[in-house]
């Protein structure tokens, strides 16, 4: 079982940046393949990026393709979103995941573990 705790969430005007971590628990990272999610209330969560077990491989959703950037540390057992050029609607609570399978995953129902989550806030 893996812990995640997400971090780095806060208040940008738009055109700005942040950039977001996921701290692991436990000695397996490197088996889980990881992603980003983000939700706004009334909304389902929707994907964001996803990147596998060795960090080579990577994918986004269209509405982020170019601004934000996921990688991750395996030394460290942290994941990282890189989120450049915001916009208003990039604002969300913002969550990490973790899946057993190998492979990048797309939805929801592809991970085993998430974090709680971290607000992001876009302003004018």
């Amino acid at each position: 079982q893996v812990q995640l705790v997400e971090s780095g969430g806060g208040l940008v005007q738009a055109g700005g940046a942040l950039r977001l971590s996921c701290a692991a628990s436990g000695r397996t990272f490197s088996t889980y393949a990881m992603g980003w999610f983000r939700q706004v209330p009334g909304k389902e969560r929707e994907f964001v990026a996803a990147v596998s077990r060795s960090g080579r491989s990577t994918s986004y959703a269209d509405s982020v393709k170019g601004r934000f950037t996921i990688s991750r540390d395996n030394a460290k057992n942290t994941v990282y979103l890189q989120m450049n050029n915001l916009k208003l609607e990039d604002t969300a609570v913002y969550c990490c995941a973790a899946r057993r399978s190998p492979g990048l995953g797309y939805v929801v129902s592809g991970y085993d573990y998430w974090g709680q989550g971290t607000q992001v806030t876009v302003s004018s």
